[in-house]
């Protein structure tokens, strides 16, 4: 009897550790097809930096949006009535966006740079740098998303640090089942008013530039709530020349 016992006890951790297999190599096999349809590894890799004109509509006013990515530099200027609205803006060391009403500079917190770096480090696609990261990923199941079957990501990154304390950091990542388009993602908001809510990302209209197709749709809002926030990308410079005086927080004797 306790032969049988411990037979059946090593049958059961080896099923287990099969399907903990499976589901890793299912995940990698899902990212790599993904990888392989928007232009493959090293098209990726060569991405250093992309400047993103878009647009999206406010109450029937249509803002325009640049949108400022690499991996030790960001800036998001939004033109509202011939004013700029910057948003995390970093320079490599300080972040920075414009208050309101008063569109003044203002520096981030130390524990706010550490998250952006941290989200940063992912570029120039997190599922090209997860392994680099430290993150795990692993296959969640398939599901139905606004009518198109999807498998679905989990992916485990970086802890979140919300007043000194470790979160849990985890997205899900949703592609189509039969081309392995990124549809969308769905993240937990970990602090804040909408703490504990879930914040949806879609993307469709995809197109190619120099060799690998981005979303030129992305949509923003609440999971499972109708609306969100839409922008339409018109335009994206792959591996523009950066000016760094353009991320530095400005000085102050010179503010208006």
């Amino acid at each position: 009897m306790k032969q049988f016992k411990i037979q059946g006890l090593l049958l059961t951790i080896f099923m287990l550790l099969s399907i903990n297999t499976l589901s890793s190599q299912t995940a990698e096999e899902i990212i790599d097809g993904y990888l392989e349809v928007i232009g493959g590894v090293e098209a990726i890799q060569n991405v250093e930096g992309v400047i993103i004109s878009a647009s999206a509509n406010q109450g029937g006013l249509e803002l325009p949006i640049e949108i400022v990515s690499s991996k030790n530099r960001s800036s998001i200027t939004i033109s509202i009535q011939g004013q700029e609205l910057k948003n995390n803006v970093f320079d490599g060391e300080v972040l920075w966006s414009s208050g309101f009403p008063d569109f003044k500079p203002v520096k981030s917190d130390e524990e706010d740079v550490i998250n952006f770096k941290n989200e940063l480090q992912e570029f120039p696609d997190v599922f090209v740098t997860y392994k680099d990261l430290g993150y795990t990923v692993d296959f969640d199941g398939t599901e139905d998303f606004e009518g198109t079957e999807v498998y679905k990501i989990k992916v485990t990154k970086t802890p979140y640090l919300v007043d000194g304390e470790e979160n849990p950091n985890i997205d899900y990542y949703l592609f189509d089942k039969d081309n392995y388009v990124l549809l969308a993602v769905w993240s937990e908001m970990l602090e804040g008013p909408g703490k504990g809510s879930v914040i949806q990302q879609s993307f469709s209209d995809y197109q190619e530039v120099e060799g690998v197709y981005y979303p030129f749709s992305l949509t923003f809002g609440a999971k499972d709530q109708p609306g969100g926030q839409t922008f339409v990308v018109q335009k994206m410079e792959i591996n523009p020349e950066l000016d760094d005086s353009d991320f530095k927080f400005p000085d102050e004797d010179n503010q208006e």
